[in-house]
């Protein structure tokens, strides 16, 4: 057994009246970020400093005083210094150089706001401060564990979710004594090296018609009025649609490799500057590599598994698995080749393979907590040194 944090998402459905007491939730929790960021900003341009946590949460406590701001007292306190929290973090963040420079927070996007303590989920009601009735909740699962935070948000489509963080104890699968390499695609999503292959669903290319016409619907209607929020909903809702497909698929396949594999090697892909072709930016967006990848490395962390990522400039596709022959020839529309030996050679198999191989060097070679890039540990690695293991 070992601990482990796992978030439970589950739809809510307020009231009106609840509506209306979250939405004024969303809206003075981005108040607050978005005052206190500018805030920072210019005293930074200024001073070369800006307040930190403490000096900020002591303003927030007199701006409730102050007769302009007064309405922030119908929030959760503790909601609004959660804010803080976040935005104090991502200050360090950005000057440690491992994050962009904090963004202001807009009410068209996703509104969130984070209840740190105090919530308790019940039957079929979900009870935070300022909600003592409790908000009827869609519990499908049993939350396992003590709730440690609740994140709840709302969606451009204008539905309710509340994202439950739990501290539990978790029994890692058995294993398999099976190991695997994967080459990711766009032909093929995946492809292990036991040939097995996983589809490239190209959800956006499934509703794009049905997206750009309703897209074209919203371009005619007037900004503002009942028709153009309809429409928007509408929009919302095939993006919403996309976004709930691909996650779902990503979930399903790293699932099954995390149940069937005790190992598994990828490769290190720079999805950032690959989607700078804007031939295929569109289609690697779709295939979601990058999430994949966090799925897997978090699932295997909590199952006692390994991740090994190979280098990234390593010639997978373009060696022979069986001679080692390499093609210097070989193009993208090329899916099967023939090596300099009279092998025949099916691409991505065989990219699978070399993966697996080279995989399995750098564990021999006992560098495998050190393979996402040149002085960065791993996922494994990192989570491992956290837990004291």
């Amino acid at each position: 057994m070992k601990i482990i944090f796992r978030a439970y998402k589950f739809k809510l459905q307020p009231t009106r009246k609840q509506k209306v007491l979250l939405d004024k939730h969303f809206g003075c929790v981005r108040f607050v970020y978005n005052h206190f960021l500018n805030e920072r900003k210019e005293q930074y341009q200024s001073d070369k400093k800006s307040d930190n946590y403490y000096i900020q949460a002591s303003i927030l406590t007199q701006l409730k005083k102050n007769n302009e701001t007064v309405w922030l007292k119908e929030v959760n306190s503790q909601s609004l210094q959660f804010a803080l929290r976040c935005l104090d973090t991502a200050y360090i963040n950005f000057f440690r150089g491992n994050a962009n420079f904090p963004k202001f927070k807009s009410k068209k996007n996703k509104n969130t706001f984070t209840v740190p303590q105090f919530a308790k989920l019940g039957v079929d009601r979900f009870y935070i401060p300022k909600f003592k009735e409790g908000i009827k909740v869609n519990a499908h699962r049993k939350v396992k564990g003590d709730i440690r935070k609740c994140t709840l948000s709302k969606t451009p489509t204008g539905k309710y979710f509340v994202s439950i963080l739990s501290e539990e104890q978790y029994k890692p699968k058995e294993k398999t004594g099976n190991i695997c390499g994967i080459d990711l695609g766009l032909k093929d999503f995946a492809v292990t090296s036991d040939g097995i292959k996983f589809r490239n669903n190209k959800y956006t290319k499934q509703y794009e018609r049905k997206l750009k016409k309703a897209q074209q619907y919203l371009s005619r209607k007037i900004i503002g009025s009942n028709s153009f929020e309809r429409q928007r909903r509408k929009v919302s809702l095939i993006h919403e649609k996309i976004t709930n497909s691909r996650m779902d698929n990503l979930h399903k396949v790293s699932h099954q490799l995390i149940s069937n594999y005790d190992i598994i090697a990828l490769e290190d892909l720079d999805i950032k500057k690959m989607v700078r072709n804007h031939k295929f930016a569109k289609h690697i967006s779709d295939t979601g590599w990058g999430t994949f990848v966090k799925l897997l490395e978090y699932k295997a962390y909590w199952n006692d598994k390994k991740i090994i990522k190979i280098n990234r400039f390593y010639p997978s596709s373009k060696t022979c698995h069986e001679c080692g022959w390499i093609n210097q020839d070989l193009n993208l529309s090329m899916r099967e080749w023939t090596c300099g030996n009279g092998h025949i050679i099916d691409r991505d198999l065989n990219a699978a393979k070399n993966i697996l191989k080279e995989g399995l060097k750098i564990l021999s070679s006992g560098t495998g907590d050190y393979t996402d890039r040149d002085g960065v540990r791993s996922i494994n690695a990192q989570l491992s040194m956290k837990s004291g293991v």
